[in-house]
């Protein structure tokens, strides 16, 4: 299969474009009632570093590295967001499967990259949403209970795969890019989640298993698997 790349050459996401054109156009009325305002300019100096603070956190949030896999991906199965290992385990898959799936859970913190990426080669065979809840991303009824954007892929091989993007407390928007019928990359943006969540990778029962309870991920870097 060729590798077409529709890479997007973006440092701070699109998807956070109106929230810090919003937030610093808010900070700076703020900060600036404040010091023009008050003869002592303590509380300006004091709101002003919470300011920095709170913005650096937001921009730390919405940043796109770019990011290129640079090896083969032949039944490689990469990480799909940077976060954290919370789940590997052997689940009952009853929305598409109807089986027994091998599960991958990454948890993403609030200083993650909120970015995902696709964790295979392949094509886009169904995309779908379930409205639900938004518990905790990292108890293990999220992936069931919670708000959720479901991703199926072919790989060439003709191995299906599943990737579920989960809403947590925090986060209330779940972004997916992903349309039946087209062919998806490694190193291509499956899509976006705004403020703490994780993504769950489905896979055959026999996977190889590379990576560990805990560890720490690297979106489109850290394989996570290989097929079989």
């Amino acid at each position: 299969m060729g590798r077409l790349k529709r890479l997007k050459k973006i440092h701070i996401h699109r998807e956070g474009t109106q929230t810090l054109i919003g937030s610093l156009l808010l900070l700076l009325v703020v900060n600036s009632a404040l010091y023009f305002g008050l003869n002592n300019k303590v509380p300006f100096y004091i709101v002003g570093v919470f300011s920095l603070i709170v913005y650096g956190i937001l921009v730390n949030f919405f940043r796109c590295p770019i990011r290129l896999f640079g090896q083969d991906t032949e039944k490689i199965v990469v990480a799909p967001a940077d976060g954290k290992v919370v789940v590997i385990e052997e689940v009952e898959e009853n929305e598409y499967f109807h089986d027994r799936r091998l599960m991958i859970s990454i948890f993403m913190s609030l200083v993650n990259v909120h970015a995902n990426w696709y964790p295979v080669d392949g094509t886009i065979k169904k995309v779908g949403r379930q409205n639900g809840r938004f518990m905790k991303a990292w108890l293990p009824k999220a992936s069931t209970d919670n708000e959720r954007s479901t991703v199926i892929i072919e790989t060439p091989e003709g191995v299906e795969i599943m990737t579920r993007q989960i809403a947590g407390a925090m986060a209330r928007r779940i972004v997916t890019y992903a349309e039946p019928g087209e062919e998806c990359y490694i190193d291509e943006h499956m899509g976006f989640i705004k403020f703490g969540s994780r993504v769950d990778v489905y896979l055959p029962l026999g996977t190889e298993v590379l990576v560990k309870l805990g560890q720490v991920t690297t979106g489109n870097q850290t394989v996570i698997a290989k097929l079989k």
